[in-house]
């Protein structure tokens, strides 16, 4: 059975800081570097290259494990990598520049600033949980040997970090770990993450373990030996002397990324609610209701991020019928109007939802939201179905601009959908999601076989 999604917290941290970071940059600029400088071009350079810049040197990648020596090798790379690509500006954009004393002051006073913020946030986060108890994680530990001990110990040494550990689950042999045990009391405990010595567990209880845990949208880590370490395809982090991995790396499960992401997308579909949905949806709607009796916009409900179901919404293609909500549209459908053949031939109906991504429970690419029983059927034949519900369902996505979009004929249709989705999550950025907008719009200018 799909639980439902639980929620997140510390969303807004990475965000807020970026944010901050920026604020600081450009108020520096007007008091540093002068009045003339202070202009929309030079804020959204700087603003661009501070942004480029951090990716590159990861300096918004600090964790709760994060070691005090590594959040300072990421201040020095930035430092050092702005200051370059700032004075490179200033060397082709010459008429501008302001002189070495105000470029070194801008960026002594800004970078001063801003690491300032950096470590107080970071440490009033460890205070905040040490004095309120709050932004916790829940844990359990699966397994009996050292890297266990040492792991669990690291968990009660240093509550600063925001771990509590519920309960640790030791066995001697494989056979004696009750798996529907561990299952129940992460499901009625609410855990959040799991953490398990694979190397101690039979394949089968592995798979098990993985499955239940993409199926309950719970984060699974591998604890290995000291030293050692699992695949060097798996994320490696250190918990203290703990080396863990996890199963998959999801760039959207860092909020950085997670925030680009919500400004592409509310960027993205505001130009297309003002300047196309604005007097496109009149005349589409007179069109819709000239041929049929009914609502402009056919609404239904769906499963989004975590499982969370929204509503979407659509203009409406097809006449009023009791079969909307468990299937799909076929080649040569009846119940398709003829204004509903143009809207679903050009993908013009998908435009409503727009307003989802505005409203931030969709975005502009992601995996294409099903249909309840759809999931409901999928989730229980298709292998790893619900690994794609780790992120935000989309109005296009990797698998449609593929060929698998439309109706689902086959299983090789949905396993292949599955396949790219799965994909996407784990190789997301914003170059892809430009280049899926890109082949997105050539599909509604040439057409698609299955858009029907």
């Amino acid at each position: 059975m799909v639980k439902k999604y639980a929620g997140r917290y510390s969303i807004y941290l990475r965000p807020i800081s970026v944010i901050f970071d920026l604020l600081v940059l450009n108020s520096f600029i007007y008091l540093f570097l002068g009045k003339g400088l202070f202009q929309p071009t030079t804020i959204s350079v700087f603003s661009i290259l501070w942004i480029i810049s951090s990716i590159i040197t990861k300096f918004y990648e600090v964790y709760r494990f994060t070691k005090l020596i590594k959040i300072i090798s990421y201040v020095v790379y930035q430092l050092l990598l702005f200051s370059i690509v700032v004075f490179a500006f200033f060397g082709i954009v010459e008429s501008q520049n302001p002189g070495l004393s105000k470029t070194l002051t801008f960026l002594l006073y800004t970078f001063s600033l801003i690491t300032l913020f950096k470590f107080t946030l970071f440490y009033a986060l460890q205070s905040y949980r040490l004095g309120f108890g709050g932004n916790f994680r829940k844990t359990i530990i699966i397994g009996n040997n050292e890297s266990v001990i040492e792991l669990k110990e690291f968990f009660i040494n240093q509550k600063e970090l925001g771990y509590e550990n519920r309960k640790t689950f030791n066995f001697k042999t494989p056979s004696d770990l009750d798996l529907q045990e561990c299952f129940d009391f992460i499901l009625t405990r609410n855990i959040d993450e799991i953490y398990c010595s694979a190397n101690e567990l039979e394949e089968t209880q592995i798979n098990s373990l993985i499955q239940f845990c993409e199926n309950n949208f719970k984060i699974l880590k591998f604890i290995s030996k000291r030293g050692d370490l699992l695949s060097k395809k798996l994320k490696t982090d250190t918990y203290g002397l703990s080396t863990v991995q996890s199963l998959r790396e999801m760039p959207l499960s860092n909020d950085y990324n997670t925030f680009l992401k919500r400004v592409f997308d509310i960027m993205f579909s505001l130009l297309i609610i003002i300047f196309f949905l604005s007097w496109a949806t009149p005349i589409i709607a007179l069109l819709i209701k000239i041929e049929s009796r009914g609502p402009v916009f056919f609404k239904q409900i769906r499963n989004g991020i975590k499982y969370k179901e929204f509503t979407c919404y659509k203009f409406r293609s097809m006449i009023q019928n009791n079969y909307a909500d468990i299937q799909q549209a076929t080649k040569n459908d009846k119940r398709v109007t003829n204004i509903g053949k143009i809207l679903r031939k050009t993908s013009l109906d998908e435009l409503p939802q727009f307003y989802n991504v505005l409203i931030g429970n969709m975005s502009v690419v992601g995996p294409r939201p099903h249909m309840i029983k759809e999931n409901e059927r999928y989730s229980k034949s298709v292998n790893k179905f619900m690994v794609r519900h780790f992120i935000k369902p989309g109005i296009t996505g990797l698998a449609q601009v593929k060929g698998y979009r439309g109706e689902i004929e086959t299983d090789e249709d949905i396993i292949n959908r599955v396949k790219y989705d799965i994909y996407y999550l784990e190789n997301w950025s914003l170059l892809l999601d430009l280049n899926i907008v890109f082949l997105t719009s050539i599909n509604f200018l040439t057409g698609q076989k299955k858009a029907y």
